[in-house]
């Protein structure tokens, strides 16, 4: 059998992760190293050479769009059909396994899955049952307690307090949360994991058919998995499966969110796996790698690896010190300008901060300049209220006890059902142990409501009985159609909001319609035995809970480091590099956190390819102050010989934190001081001139349009005065 081509484009690591026979595989993957790669013809390989069932290998990725990527290139690689295959992610392999077997872990068949904004609104209607004040437990901050102790696999009654204060009135929530999403087949994401542990936990069986059924299991990232995660891995490997696990200890950047980067150390010290290096990277250059590495190098208590290439050295890393953040965007934003006026892409270009609030100067810059741009991670479209809205219809048509779509819309389109009225439907529920739909419905009978609420809620109760009946034998795209004609929201839109908002709502609701129309219902769900509704229902909830980006315009990309992970970038700027802010003040003063910021620097740093920018300000306004700060440590672990400084009216000099003291006279018969006309923004000033020859550049104070930065070759200025 021919197998040369599963491995003539592996370089020698890679060939070794992948035709590596015996044992477990811890496989270190830096940066840009082809880690992808690795996992897709490593489940080639046990296919074609191995001859291993495609339905004995299980592949945990984090995102569903590594998923869909790793099914299409294994079914190109072995010309076979990917859609049986086991390849998902932790909340969608789960979501398979639970629907399989959902009465044996005390689930309705009908469960459908709470997005993290649901089950938001769920935690705040539940302190409101109680009467709890909001501000001692902000529902957000309970959201996060739920969610962390379901992570830890935590239940209410496994949580210690030890007086009747805030810690057990958190505990009490939880437990009142829990019954709520129990009488009402609701699941959340943390729940979806929790119970597939506990499945294969607490049943004997179930756990060793899966386990003989997965001969072979590969998790990726798996220095972001949580003690959950971790736990599931543990469950299905048992003693004799083999896995390969591909992670990067210096890319653990989600301990705010539960990842453990230890697990990396705790499977090494659980199953004495091989472990292989993947160090050559085929996105940087030599520069930026050797600048991440002497960075990382830095932290203690890792696994240790150093990143190379073959490609060229690159030019030096550019790191500019700008008098105040304003100053800062005019030169990030210049620098585009160039980028693109040298015949560069606007998508070409990432400009990438540690808080979200960084981006607002960015974009007052690229506004004025007219300069395409997006800011990366913005709502995607399954939680837009809009859609949220329509698929609250859709699910109570599905499940008619499901109570959180019940309050999302029973008074949306406006109904005048009130907070009262809704307050009234919740206690009548709670103190008979039944659903919102079924208390209101008891309600209205037997006259428990004012005359005028109560023909509020008899109306909403029959549109939803008209719309079951209407959409009984209706496909998918009539089903939606049918909620958004007969429950009016886009006129409703239309009579609150602005036209252009209303315009943009009522597009996305006929592009939810398109989806449903496109649907193709996943192979493990039919074989489950869902309905097509209960599938469009399930992947749209797994879906809103995505944290990858949709595909971009030919647009500059603003985003958090957090978000950069996993993309790539030939434009690169580092902004805000300053003490307090990057690292960030907390990260500084707690243990532990300090390490994370370095590896979430490292991150940014390795999504550049070809020019990597770092700048900071000396100043800052930040809650009306200006505050006075110094370069970001990371930027003084940088070697010398590796940057480039500038700063404002001074020249390009070779080293960090030096600058030359004599400033540029003149440029292109320009000189500081002198008086400009420019085409479009009118008359200036020089006040700032940077290198020599058509590539310098040159800062003016127009009248009109404020302080810019040009470059010289494509200003075309006009001497006047």
């Amino acid at each position: 059998m021919d197998v040369s081509h599963l491995l003539d484009e592996l370089n020698d690591a890679q060939r070794q992760a992948v035709t590596a026979e015996d044992g477990h595989l811890l496989v270190l993957a830096g940066a840009g190293s082809g880690k992808t790669r690795v996992l897709v013809h490593r489940i080639a390989w046990l296919i074609q050479v191995h001859h291993v069932s495609p339905m004995g290998v299980l592949a945990v990725t984090f995102t569903n769009k590594a998923a869909g990527e790793m099914r299409g290139r294994i079914g190109r690689l072995l010309d076979l059909r990917p859609e049986g295959l086991w390849i998902g992610t932790f909340h969608g392999i789960c979501h398979r396994l639970l629907r399989m077997h959902a009465a044996e872990v005390g689930l309705p068949d009908t469960f459908q899955i709470l997005d993290s904004e649901d089950q938001y609104r769920l935690v705040r209607r539940v302190i409101r049952d109680m009467e709890l004040d909001e501000g001692e437990h902000p529902p957000r901050q309970v959201q996060g307690f739920i969610n962390q102790h379901k992570d830890e696999g935590r239940r209410p009654e496994h949580i210690e307090h030890f007086d009747r204060g805030f810690q057990a009135r958190q505990v009490d929530i939880y437990r009142r949360y829990q019954e709520y999403c129990e009488r009402s087949g609701l699941v959340d994401f943390a729940e979806l994991l929790l119970r597939t542990v506990e499945l294969l936990r607490d049943h004997p069986e179930r756990r060793a058919h899966y386990q003989s059924r997965f001969g072979h299991i590969l998790v990726d990232e798996f220095q972001d998995t949580n003690t959950l995660q971790y736990a599931l891995v543990r469950l299905l490997a048992g003693n004799a499966n083999r896995l390969l696990v591909v992670g990067d200890d210096d890319q653990s950047i989600y301990g705010w969110r539960g990842a453990r980067v230890e697990n990396v150390a705790h499977f090494d010290r659980d199953f004495r796996p091989e472990i292989i290096r993947l160090e050559q990277n085929y996105r940087s250059t030599r520069t930026i790698l050797e600048a991440a590495n002497r960075v990382i190098d830095h932290n203690d208590d890792r696994m240790g690896k150093n990143l190379w290439t073959e490609g060229e050295q690159g030019e030096p890393i550019r790191l500019f010190a700008a008098f105040n953040a304003e100053e800062e965007a005019e030169f990030v934003i210049a620098r585009i300008q160039e980028w693109i006026a040298q015949g560069g892409r606007p998508s070409d270009c990432a400009v990438l901060y540690r808080s979200n609030a960084q981006s607002r100067l960015f974009e007052q810059v690229l506004l004025r300049e007219d300069i395409p741009y997006r800011v990366y991670g913005g709502l995607r479209f399954f939680e837009r209220a809009e859609i949220k809205d329509a698929m609250a219809y859709l699910r109570l048509l599905h499940n008619p006890h499901d109570d959180t779509a019940f309050e999302r819309v029973i008074n949306v389109p406006a109904r005048g059902i009130g907070e009262r009225t809704v307050a009234q439907i919740r206690a009548h529920a709670g103190s008979h142990a039944q659903s919102l739909g079924q208390a209101a419905t008891e309600l209205v009978a037997q006259g428990g409501l004012s005359a005028r609420a109560g023909n509020a809620v008899r109306g909403f109760l029959q549109l939803i009985d008209a719309l079951i009946e209407a959409t009984e034998a209706a496909s998918l795209a009539e089903a939606a159609g049918a909620v958004i004609r007969q429950t009016e929201l886009v006129a409703w839109y239309q009579s609150r909001e602005p036209a252009d908002r209303a315009e943009a709502r009522e597009e996305n609701l006929a592009e939810l319609v398109r989806a449903a129309d496109s649907f193709h219902q996943p192979f493990e769900d039919e074989q489950a035995g869902l309905s097509p509704m209960a599938s469009f229902l399930s992947q749209a909830a797994l879906e809103a809970g995505e944290h990858q980006g949709e595909r971009w315009q030919d647009c500059v990309q603003l985003m958090t480091l957090h978000s950069a992970k996993g993309l790539e970038f030939p434009l690169v700027f580092l902004a805000g590099m300053e003490e307090g802010l990057f690292p960030h003040q907390r990260s500084i003063e707690e243990p532990g956190r300090l390490a994370e910021e370095r590896r979430l620097c490292y991150v940014g740093m390795t999504r550049a390819m070809q020019c990597l920018y770092i700048t900071h300000a000396e100043s800052r306004q930040t809650y009306g102050q200006t505050n006075f700060s110094r370069p970001s440590r990371f930027v003084a672990e940088i070697p010398d010989s590796l940057i480039e400084s500038i700063r404002s009216g001074f020249r390009v000099t070779p080293a960090t934190g030096r600058t030359d003291s004599h400033p540029q006279g003149e440029a292109g018969g320009l000189s500081l001081g002198c008086g400009v006309r420019h085409a479009r923004f009118g008359l200036g000033t020089v006040v700032s001139l940077e290198g020599q020859g058509p590539n310098a550049r040159i800062q003016v104070n127009f009248e009109q349009a404020g302080s810019k930065w040009l470059v010289l070759a494509y200003a075309n200025l006009e001497r006047v005065g």
